[in-house]
Order: structure tokens, then sequence, then C-alpha cells
């Protein structure tokens, strides 16, 4: 009998001690509700939407402790939409993140495959959009920045440091895999934040090359269905933010700037601008967001961005502009599941070169034919 219990003692301590140093989790978030939007390609519209506050996505990731502060990890991700189980991407199951790769409990972690860049990973969550609590409706037009997290890089390899004191900072590279041209759609990022008490801040850099040229393989393909709203020889973004928490409430303020060179095409929702060849955009993204927690299961979020665009070049010029209004509450019903109901309000002015007046067009939303644009969701959310 003491034979028994000791082996059984034994095994039992062999179990717990591999699953501490081995585990796969599956995890994700599913966010679906009704949508309402006053003018939508010139019609109001009543549709249930997908992933109105946040992506709707799941995934696997495992980690492997190999001692000595050194561990193996892995992540893949997949994107879809929930209302009919597509792809979020075609052709692609994993279109969000695929990769493996080594942490260091000092001194960092290095992975390689598809991954998000570091405007994704160090601004993006003090913004609106990119926020821990989503807003995927708030993205400035069309993701122009990627704070919303619109694509991803292939072909990456990436360092992010450990925290120190507080800053942390990283980088990635995603090559061309196209022999004989280096440059030929190409990508790189470099970021880094700093948190003390109530206040962070972060600021972040990311450079797509020629992604409109033929190498699909490359870093940025042209034509990632939903996931490339802009299409350019050269893409140069950088932006900082910070924000501050007090008690319950939490205030904060993003800058964004970013460059096309040589822009071919832009979309939103399904709708596609035509501009030719020779064009530049140029647009500047300023926002202000806070939150405030009413009670500890319910949130109140709102935002105001303004993006000031210019384009110019051989084939024209114009000066789009975009007002953008957000306000949203969040109830959790537990830890995991919450409900959701907000509104958002644009208006647009200026000119889209080329492509004529401009127009209001609220993210993931197909364009308003007006310059204003009026939606509201009511959804619910589960991550698991």
């Amino acid at each position: 009998m003491k034979k028994t219990l000791l082996i059984a003692g034994v095994l039992g301590t062999f179990a717990a001690t591999a699953q501490a140093q081995s585990s796969v989790t599956l995890y994700g978030t599913l966010d679906a509700g009704l949508v309402y939007t006053n003018n939508s390609a010139g019609h109001s519209n009543w549709q249930q939407g997908s992933g109105s506050v946040s992506d709707t996505y799941f995934g696997l990731r495992g980690f492997e402790d190999l001692g000595g502060g050194m561990h193996a990890l892995f992540k893949l991700e997949s994107g879809f939409n929930l209302n009919n189980g597509s792809y979020s991407e075609s052709n692609s199951m994993f279109s969000r993140q695929a990769y493996v790769g080594l942490q260091h409990d000092q001194y960092g972690t290095i992975t390689l495959g598809r991954q998000y860049d570091s405007m994704v990973d160090y601004l993006a969550p003090l913004s609106e959009p990119g926020g821990g609590y989503g807003n995927n409706l708030t993205a400035h037009p069309f993701d122009n920045d990627n704070l919303d997290n619109s694509f991803s890089i292939k072909n990456a390899v990436k360092y992010q440091s450990a925290n120190y004191g507080g800053f942390k900072f990283g980088g990635l590279y995603g090559f061309s895999n196209d022999a004989g041209q280096f440059s030929n759609n190409r990508a790189w990022s470099a970021g880094a934040s700093y948190s003390t008490g109530p206040l962070n801040f972060a600021a972040s850099y990311l450079q797509i090359n020629n992604s409109r040229t033929g190498n699909t393989g490359g870093a940025v393909a042209a034509g990632q269905g939903s996931n490339n709203n802009l299409t350019a020889d050269q893409q140069r973004t950088f932006g900082a933010g910070l924000n501050y928490a007090y008690g319950p409430a939490t205030v904060g303020f993003v800058w964004t700037n970013t460059h096309y060179d040589n822009l071919i095409a832009a979309s939103q929702g399904g709708s596609t601008f035509a501009l030719p060849g020779g064009t530049n955009l140029h647009m500047n993204n300023f926002e202000l967001n806070g939150r405030y927690a009413l009670t500890p299961a319910l949130d109140l979020d709102a935002s105001y961005a303004y993006t000031d665009g210019k384009i110019n070049g051989a084939n024209g010029s114009g000066d789009p502009k975009w007002h953008t209004v957000s306000l949203k509450a969040d109830y959790s019903l537990s830890r995991r599941t919450d409900v959701y109901v907000e509104g958002v309000y644009q208006h647009a002015s200026g000119e889209l070169g080329n492509a004529g007046a401009n127009v209001a067009m609220i993210n993931t939303l197909s364009p308003s034919t007006t310059q204003n644009q009026v939606a509201a969701a009511v959804g619910l959310r589960h991550r698991f």
C-alpha cells in the first residue's frame, strides 16, 4: 500500500512538472452584433456585424521551459468573419500571426514568421482602435497608420526586449524573399514604450517598400483581401502617444504621421477609390481618447480624432480631412463575456484628388455618398 502511494506521488509530481514546463493554449475573441448605418453607399443599412469592436479570431499559443531562463514559444492566429465563417484573408488560414521563437527572461524574445509591426506592439495600445477595450469602428481613415492592425508582416524576424523597469523596446524586419531584389516588397519597424505608475508613453516607426509590386510573397503583398487598404510604392509611418490613469479614469493622446509615395489605390469597406499613378498621400492623425470605469462592470469610453490629409503629384492635388467622434458603453456579464453599445459620427471635407469630393468612411463600413456618416452598434463579445 505504501509503495503504491509512493509511486502515485512520484508520477503525480512528474505530471505536474511536465505541465508546468510545457503548455499549449487555445484562445480567441468572438464579437458579433447589429450595426445601423445611415448612409452606406447611398442607402441606410441594418446588418449583422462581425468585429465591430474587437477582431474575431482564434489561435493556439505554446510555451516550453528549456531551463536556465530560456523558453521556446509559438503562436498560430487566424482571423475570420463570424457572420459566415470565412477567413479574413482568402487562401490564408493564419492571416494574423504565425511564428516560432525563443525567449530569455533577461535578454528578450526573438521570433520568426508572420507578425505584427511595432506600430501595433507599442503605440496601438494607447489608441482608441488598438486599446485593450477595442473599437474597430474608430480606426483612422483607411487605418492608414495600422493602429487597428489591418495587416501583419510576412517573412518577419522580430526582437522584443524584456521589461527593464517599465521600459521595453523592439524591432522587426520583413524580408522580400525575392531572389535578386532584396528591397522588392520588404518592411521594417521599430518602437519603444515606457510605463511608470499611472503614466504610459510609446513611440514607433514603420516603413514598407514597394508593396504594390508583383512580388506577392513579400512582406506585405498587394491585394491581401480586406487587410490591405492602401497600396503604394512606399509607406512611412511614425507616431507617439501617452496616457495617464487617475483612479477609475484614463485619458490619452496619440499622434501619427503617414506618407504614401506613388499611391495607386485606396479601399474602404469593399469600395475602391481609383487614384492615378504619381499620387502621393500624406496624413496626420490626432486622437484624444478617454475611459471611465463607472462601476467594476460598466465602462464608458469616448474619443475624438482629426485626420488632416494632403494629396499631391503629377495627377492633381487634394486636401481630404476627417473628424471622427465615438462613444461606447461596455457592460461585463462575466470575466470573459460582455455586451456593448456604441455610436460613431464622422464628417469629411476637402477633395480626394482626381477621385473627387471626399466622403465620410467609418472604418469597416461601406463609405457614405456624402460628407457625413453615422453608425450605431450593439453587440456581444466573448473571450476564451
